[in-house]
Protein backbone atom coordinates (compact mmCIF):
# COMPACT_ATOMS: atom_id res chain seq x y z
CA UNK A 1 0.00 0.00 0.00
CA UNK A 2 1.43 3.36 -1.05
CA UNK A 3 1.74 6.45 1.11
CA UNK A 4 1.09 8.50 -2.04
CA UNK A 5 -2.69 8.72 -2.03
CA UNK A 6 -5.37 11.43 -1.95
CA UNK A 7 -5.85 13.18 1.37
CA UNK A 8 -2.54 12.12 2.86
CA UNK A 9 -0.25 14.81 4.25
CA UNK A 10 3.41 15.36 3.38
CA UNK A 11 5.86 17.59 5.26
CA UNK A 12 9.02 18.35 3.29
CA UNK A 13 12.06 20.23 4.53
CA UNK A 14 13.95 22.13 1.85
CA UNK A 15 10.71 21.90 -0.08
CA UNK A 16 10.77 25.27 -1.84
CA UNK A 17 13.34 24.33 -4.47
CA UNK A 18 15.22 21.50 -6.13
CA UNK A 19 14.45 17.90 -5.21
CA UNK A 20 12.27 18.95 -2.27
CA UNK A 21 10.06 21.04 -4.54
CA UNK A 22 9.85 18.19 -7.05
CA UNK A 23 8.71 15.81 -4.30
CA UNK A 24 6.14 18.38 -3.15
CA UNK A 25 4.77 18.64 -6.69
CA UNK A 26 4.64 14.86 -6.99
CA UNK A 27 2.59 14.70 -3.79
CA UNK A 28 0.23 17.42 -4.99
CA UNK A 29 -0.26 15.56 -8.27
CA UNK A 30 -1.46 12.61 -6.17
CA UNK A 31 -4.05 14.89 -4.47
CA UNK A 32 -2.09 14.95 -1.25
CA UNK A 33 -1.82 17.97 1.05
CA UNK A 34 1.63 19.48 1.44
CA UNK A 35 3.54 21.60 3.92
CA UNK A 36 7.08 22.74 3.27
CA UNK A 37 9.67 24.17 5.64
CA UNK A 38 12.47 26.19 4.07
CA UNK A 39 14.68 29.12 5.04
CA UNK A 40 13.93 30.92 1.77
CA UNK A 41 10.69 32.83 2.32
CA UNK A 42 10.57 34.16 -1.25
CA UNK A 43 10.92 30.66 -2.70
CA UNK A 44 8.14 29.40 -0.42
CA UNK A 45 5.84 32.19 -1.62
CA UNK A 46 6.65 31.36 -5.23
CA UNK A 47 6.02 27.65 -4.72
CA UNK A 48 2.66 28.19 -3.00
CA UNK A 49 1.46 30.61 -5.68
CA UNK A 50 2.44 28.23 -8.46
CA UNK A 51 0.97 25.19 -6.69
CA UNK A 52 -2.38 26.83 -5.95
CA UNK A 53 -2.85 27.59 -9.64
CA UNK A 54 -2.54 23.90 -10.51
CA UNK A 55 -4.13 22.42 -7.38
CA UNK A 56 -6.70 24.93 -6.06
CA UNK A 57 -8.31 22.42 -3.69
CA UNK A 58 -5.10 21.28 -1.98
CA UNK A 59 -4.03 22.42 1.45
CA UNK A 60 -0.59 23.97 0.99
CA UNK A 61 1.35 25.62 3.78
CA UNK A 62 4.85 27.04 3.97
CA UNK A 63 7.00 27.64 7.03
CA UNK A 64 10.02 29.98 6.59
CA UNK A 65 12.13 28.40 9.30
CA UNK A 66 15.72 27.38 9.98
CA UNK A 67 15.70 23.57 10.22
CA UNK A 68 18.90 23.70 12.30
CA UNK A 69 16.95 25.38 15.11
CA UNK A 70 14.97 22.90 17.24
CA UNK A 71 12.72 25.69 18.51
CA UNK A 72 11.61 26.39 14.94
CA UNK A 73 10.33 22.83 14.60
CA UNK A 74 8.40 22.86 17.86
CA UNK A 75 6.84 26.25 17.09
CA UNK A 76 5.54 25.50 13.63
CA UNK A 77 4.41 21.99 14.67
CA UNK A 78 1.55 23.56 16.61
CA UNK A 79 0.28 25.37 13.55
CA UNK A 80 0.86 22.33 11.34
CA UNK A 81 -1.26 20.04 13.51
CA UNK A 82 -4.05 22.58 13.75
CA UNK A 83 -4.31 22.58 9.96
CA UNK A 84 -3.61 18.95 9.08
CA UNK A 85 -4.23 16.94 12.29
CA UNK A 86 -1.96 14.11 11.07
CA UNK A 87 1.24 13.40 9.12
CA UNK A 88 1.77 10.58 6.62
CA UNK A 89 5.03 11.39 4.82
CA UNK A 90 8.02 13.17 6.36
CA UNK A 91 10.72 14.08 3.85
CA UNK A 92 13.93 15.43 5.40
CA UNK A 93 15.70 17.00 2.49
CA UNK A 94 17.06 20.45 3.47
CA UNK A 95 20.81 20.65 2.94
CA UNK A 96 23.67 23.08 2.51
CA UNK A 97 26.92 22.76 0.59
CA UNK A 98 29.37 24.42 2.98
CA UNK A 99 33.08 24.30 1.99
CA UNK A 100 35.22 22.96 4.83
CA UNK A 101 38.89 23.12 5.72
CA UNK A 102 40.86 21.43 8.48
CA UNK A 103 42.22 24.63 10.03
CA UNK A 104 38.76 25.94 10.88
CA UNK A 105 36.42 23.54 12.62
CA UNK A 106 33.63 26.07 12.27
CA UNK A 107 33.51 25.37 8.51
CA UNK A 108 32.27 21.87 9.33
CA UNK A 109 29.54 23.04 11.68
CA UNK A 110 27.06 24.50 9.19
CA UNK A 111 26.93 21.22 7.28
CA UNK A 112 26.24 19.27 10.47
CA UNK A 113 23.75 21.79 11.85
CA UNK A 114 21.57 21.67 8.73
CA UNK A 115 22.34 18.33 7.07
CA UNK A 116 22.35 16.23 10.25
CA UNK A 117 20.72 18.06 13.16
CA UNK A 118 18.03 19.43 10.84
CA UNK A 119 17.03 15.83 10.14
CA UNK A 120 17.20 14.79 13.78
CA UNK A 121 15.02 17.72 14.83
CA UNK A 122 12.47 16.71 12.21
CA UNK A 123 12.36 13.08 13.36
CA UNK A 124 12.20 13.89 17.06
CA UNK A 125 9.58 16.63 16.64
CA UNK A 126 7.20 14.44 14.64
CA UNK A 127 8.20 11.02 15.97
CA UNK A 128 4.82 10.24 17.54
CA UNK A 129 2.91 11.36 14.47
CA UNK A 130 5.05 9.47 11.97
CA UNK A 131 5.11 6.23 13.97
CA UNK A 132 1.41 6.08 14.86
CA UNK A 133 0.60 2.45 14.12
CA UNK A 134 -2.26 2.03 11.65
CA UNK A 135 -1.68 -1.01 9.39
CA UNK A 136 -4.24 0.21 6.85
CA UNK A 137 -2.66 3.69 6.68
CA UNK A 138 1.05 3.49 5.83
CA UNK A 139 3.44 6.25 6.86
CA UNK A 140 6.95 6.94 5.62
CA UNK A 141 10.11 8.84 6.46
CA UNK A 142 12.55 9.78 3.70
CA UNK A 143 16.03 11.15 4.37
CA UNK A 144 17.99 12.61 1.46
CA UNK A 145 21.58 11.46 1.54
CA UNK A 146 24.32 11.71 -1.05
CA UNK A 147 26.66 9.41 -2.92
CA UNK A 148 29.41 11.55 -1.38
CA UNK A 149 28.32 10.22 1.99
CA UNK A 150 29.04 6.69 0.72
CA UNK A 151 32.11 6.94 -1.52
CA UNK A 152 33.62 10.02 0.21
CA UNK A 153 35.41 11.69 -2.73
CA UNK A 154 38.10 14.20 -1.71
CA UNK A 155 37.26 17.89 -1.72
CA UNK A 156 34.74 18.60 1.01
CA UNK A 157 35.13 16.38 4.10
CA UNK A 158 32.56 18.37 6.09
CA UNK A 159 29.77 17.82 3.58
CA UNK A 160 30.75 14.18 3.01
CA UNK A 161 30.80 13.46 6.73
CA UNK A 162 27.40 15.07 7.24
CA UNK A 163 25.88 12.94 4.49
CA UNK A 164 27.57 9.82 5.83
CA UNK A 165 25.89 10.60 9.15
CA UNK A 166 22.51 10.85 7.37
CA UNK A 167 23.06 7.36 5.95
CA UNK A 168 23.74 5.92 9.39
CA UNK A 169 20.80 7.76 10.93
CA UNK A 170 18.42 6.43 8.29
CA UNK A 171 19.75 2.89 8.69
CA UNK A 172 19.37 3.08 12.46
CA UNK A 173 15.85 4.49 12.27
CA UNK A 174 14.86 1.76 9.82
CA UNK A 175 16.21 -0.86 12.20
CA UNK A 176 14.57 0.63 15.28
CA UNK A 177 11.20 0.76 13.52
CA UNK A 178 11.54 -2.71 12.01
CA UNK A 179 8.62 -4.01 14.09
CA UNK A 180 6.37 -1.06 13.35
CA UNK A 181 3.68 -2.43 11.01
CA UNK A 182 2.95 0.80 9.22
CA UNK A 183 6.02 3.07 9.10
CA UNK A 184 8.68 2.65 6.43
CA UNK A 185 12.03 4.47 6.29
CA UNK A 186 13.96 5.23 3.11
CA UNK A 187 17.37 6.68 2.24
CA UNK A 188 17.15 8.71 -0.97
CA UNK A 189 20.53 9.07 -2.67
CA UNK A 190 20.27 11.26 -5.79
CA UNK A 191 22.69 10.99 -8.64
CA UNK A 192 23.89 13.99 -10.60
CA UNK A 193 20.87 16.29 -10.41
CA UNK A 194 20.38 19.79 -11.73
CA UNK A 195 19.29 21.94 -8.77
CA UNK A 196 20.12 25.34 -7.35
CA UNK A 197 22.99 23.75 -5.47
CA UNK A 198 24.71 22.92 -8.77
CA UNK A 199 25.20 26.66 -9.49
CA UNK A 200 24.46 26.36 -13.22
CA UNK A 201 21.38 27.82 -14.93
CA UNK A 202 21.24 25.35 -17.80
CA UNK A 203 20.89 21.65 -17.03
CA UNK A 204 24.07 19.78 -17.98
CA UNK A 205 23.44 17.02 -20.50
CA UNK A 206 24.18 14.13 -18.14
CA UNK A 207 22.27 15.43 -15.14
CA UNK A 208 18.75 14.41 -14.17
CA UNK A 209 15.94 16.85 -13.57
CA UNK A 210 14.74 16.97 -9.96
CA UNK A 211 11.36 15.55 -10.96
CA UNK A 212 13.11 12.45 -12.32
CA UNK A 213 14.58 11.89 -8.86
CA UNK A 214 11.14 12.32 -7.28
CA UNK A 215 9.53 9.82 -9.65
CA UNK A 216 12.33 7.31 -9.12
CA UNK A 217 11.96 7.74 -5.35
CA UNK A 218 8.23 7.08 -5.52
CA UNK A 219 8.74 3.94 -7.64
CA UNK A 220 11.32 2.49 -5.26
CA UNK A 221 9.33 3.44 -2.15
CA UNK A 222 6.29 1.64 -3.53
CA UNK A 223 8.56 -1.38 -4.12
CA UNK A 224 9.63 -1.29 -0.47
CA UNK A 225 13.29 -0.35 -1.07
CA UNK A 226 15.25 1.29 1.73
CA UNK A 227 18.31 2.24 -0.34
CA UNK A 228 17.11 4.40 -3.22
CA UNK A 229 20.33 4.96 -5.19
CA UNK A 230 19.45 7.05 -8.23
CA UNK A 231 21.34 6.72 -11.50
CA UNK A 232 21.68 9.67 -13.85
CA UNK A 233 22.50 10.35 -17.47
CA UNK A 234 26.15 9.42 -17.03
CA UNK A 235 26.30 6.87 -14.20
CA UNK A 236 24.24 3.69 -14.28
CA UNK A 237 23.33 1.40 -11.40
CA UNK A 238 26.12 -1.07 -12.12
CA UNK A 239 28.80 1.66 -12.01
CA UNK A 240 27.42 2.94 -8.70
CA UNK A 241 27.69 -0.57 -7.26
CA UNK A 242 31.29 -0.93 -8.39
CA UNK A 243 32.25 2.45 -6.92
CA UNK A 244 30.65 1.64 -3.57
CA UNK A 245 32.22 -1.83 -3.46
CA UNK A 246 35.65 -0.39 -4.23
CA UNK A 247 35.37 1.97 -1.27
CA UNK A 248 34.20 -0.81 1.06
CA UNK A 249 37.13 -2.96 0.03
CA UNK A 250 39.55 -0.27 1.25
CA UNK A 251 38.47 -1.35 4.73
CA UNK A 252 38.28 -5.08 4.12
CA UNK A 253 41.60 -5.31 2.25
CA UNK A 254 43.39 -2.75 4.49
CA UNK A 255 44.21 -0.50 1.55
CA UNK A 256 44.93 3.22 2.06
CA UNK A 257 41.70 5.15 2.56
CA UNK A 258 40.17 6.76 -0.52
CA UNK A 259 42.47 4.63 -2.66
CA UNK A 260 40.33 5.25 -5.72
CA UNK A 261 41.74 8.78 -5.97
CA UNK A 262 45.37 8.14 -4.94
CA UNK A 263 48.07 8.38 -7.61
CA UNK A 264 49.33 4.84 -7.00
CA UNK A 265 45.84 3.27 -7.04
CA UNK A 266 43.60 5.35 -9.30
CA UNK A 267 44.47 3.59 -12.57
CA UNK A 268 43.72 0.18 -11.09
CA UNK A 269 40.51 1.50 -9.53
CA UNK A 270 39.36 3.08 -12.79
CA UNK A 271 40.13 -0.10 -14.75
CA UNK A 272 38.12 -2.26 -12.37
CA UNK A 273 35.19 0.14 -12.00
CA UNK A 274 34.98 0.87 -15.72
CA UNK A 275 35.42 -2.78 -16.66
CA UNK A 276 38.61 -2.20 -18.65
Amino acid sequence: MSVFKPGNVALISGGASGIGRAIANLCLAESMHVAIVDNNAAAIKDFIAEAHKKYPDAKIEGYPEDVANPNSWSLFKKDFLKIYQHLDLLVLNAAVWQPSDWEHASTFMKSFEVNVMGYLHGVSTFFKEITASKPDAPKAVVMTGSKQGITNPPGNPGYNASKAAVKFLAESLHYDLRNNPSTSVHLLVPGWTHTGMSKSKAKPEGAWHADQVAEYMREKMDSGDFYIICPDGEVDEETDKKRMLWGARDVVERRPPLSRWREDWKEKAAAEINGA
